[in-house]
């Protein structure tokens, strides 16, 4: 459905006030407010006072003392859909180096602090990347519409959540894995369908889940003073390297197996712990090791655990004298929007009309994000997202690794915003009936 004159008219006019510079010092602010995952309610405080500034009805919603989320709404006549734009708000990393160092390097770099700068373009500091830009340039887009007069006949629901990264922290409720949103969802915000904003200038409409898996591979507790191979005395450590060897080699036959449509699910190692580092001369009975398995909609987390469950049976019986243990300790199933449904098929115009060709379609992908849970939970979804990043843009002091997600250039974000507005405009002006609702 090509746009009419006037939307064609509304869509120019919304697009001449996106405001870079405001984009640049909304990104800065943000990323200067630290929203570690379980602790974001500063940060979400700071998005309400943005939106009720816009002229948004914007709301907190608490969820503990440490956490909130926040949500506003642009509303139009009534006739047409509620539309979600959404982004989480906590970023991977705790900017603390006694527990981040030397996990992520032998230093916090500034792209993963929260004392923020710009260089240029650039804003640099922890998360300015991801999420804090996709924050920003939704709230710029829904900004840009209510500047330009576009009368809405749908409601906009900008919404950030907490707790969106895929991790679990014990010491703050154990937050993560989309609690954020999840509650979010079951306490009043809905929409006919919706847009999540994450990294890379690409449409994808199949959302991966995952799977964490703990191997816990057993022997004896030890003594460095006794001989190697005194009877009653076995290590955990020597024979958990020999599963990993044996995971190592599964894994890529895992996805192989596995890659469907928009998704090839990965699978990584990420974690190894045995023992006590304060006393060394007593080898630990237990050696744990960590993976997350990422799974395409079409699998259930049951059938996943069965898969894995016979992988580590196969290992274990060409392995004689290891023993292991193992469970999934955590999972978020995948979903899917159909290709077809309006919001797929608006985001990829939208897409279009930034590059003037045909979308060619997505290279797979295995990042998992809040879309799986808002998609599970009844809102149809699209991501969409915006360049991430180059080696050809980003300073060399940050180019290596993920690092703090924290490298933004703001000149790469209009593109995608004019992309967002696009089916804003596309999608809230035109009444429920034409929208296949």
């Amino acid at each position: 459905m090509a746009f009419s004159e006037q939307q064609q008219r509304w869509y120019e006019a919304a697009c001449a006030r996106i405001d870079k510079e405001r984009l640049k010092q909304r990104t800065l602010e943000l990323t200067r407010i630290h929203s570690p995952t379980g602790a974001e309610a500063a940060a979400s405080r700071y998005l309400v006072e943005q939106m009720s500034a816009m002229g948004l009805d914007a709301e907190y919603q608490t969820i503990s003392e440490q956490s909130g989320n926040a949500v506003g709404r642009l509303a139009g006549s009534g006739e047409g859909a509620r539309m979600l734009l959404y982004a989480p708000v906590d970023t991977h990393l705790e900017a603390d180096e006694s527990r981040d160092v030397p996990w992520v390097g032998p230093e916090l770099r500034d792209d993963m602090k929260t004392d923020a700068y710009t260089q240029g373009d650039l804003v640099i500091g922890l998360g300015a990347s991801n999420p804090k830009c996709m924050v920003t340039t939704l709230m710029e887009a829904v900004h840009a519409v209510r500047e330009a007069g576009v009368p809405l006949k749908g409601e906009a629901v900008l919404a950030f959540a907490g707790g969106g990264m895929p991790q679990l922290v014990p010491e703050r409720n154990h937050f993560g894995l989309s609690s954020g949103v999840s509650q979010m969802l079951m306490r009043g915000v809905t929409a006919d369908f919706g847009i999540i904003f994450k990294p890379w200038w690409e449409i994808y409409h199949d959302h991966p889940g995952m799977c964490w898996f703990k191997v816990s591979v057993r022997g004896t507790l030890g003594y460095s003073g006794i001989p190697r191979g005194t009877p009653g005395f076995r290590s955990s450590i020597v024979p958990a390297a020999r599963v990993i060897l044996a995971l190592e080699d599964w894994l890529p036959r895992y996805t192989e197996r596995h890659t469907r449509g928009q998704i090839a699910p990965e699978g990584w190692i990420a974690a190894v712990r045995s023992g006590w580092p304060e006393k060394p001369a007593f080898p630990s009975a237990t050696t744990e090791i960590y993976l997350d398995l990422r799974c395409n909609p079409h699998q259930t987390t049951a059938e996943v655990q069965a898969e894995f469950d016979a992988a580590m049976r196969d290992i274990l019986a060409r392995n004689p004298g290891v023993e292991a243990d193992w469970e999934m300790y955590a999972s978020v199933p995948g979903s899917r929007t159909p290709e077809d449904h309006w919001v797929v098929r608006s985001a990829t115009r939208g897409w279009e009309a930034q590059e003037g060709r045909p979308y060619p379609g997505a290279p797979m992908l295995a990042g998992q994000t809040d879309a799986a849970a808002i998609n599970n939970l009844g809102i149809p979804l699209v991501r969409i997202g915006y360049p991430w990043i180059g080696d050809e843009t980003v300073p060399e002091a940050f180019a290596e690794g993920l690092g703090g997600m924290g490298v933004c250039n703001i000149q790469g974000m209009i593109k995608p915003c004019r992309a967002l507005i696009y089916s804003i405009i596309d999608s809230l002006t035109r009444e429920r009936e034409a929208l296949e609702l």
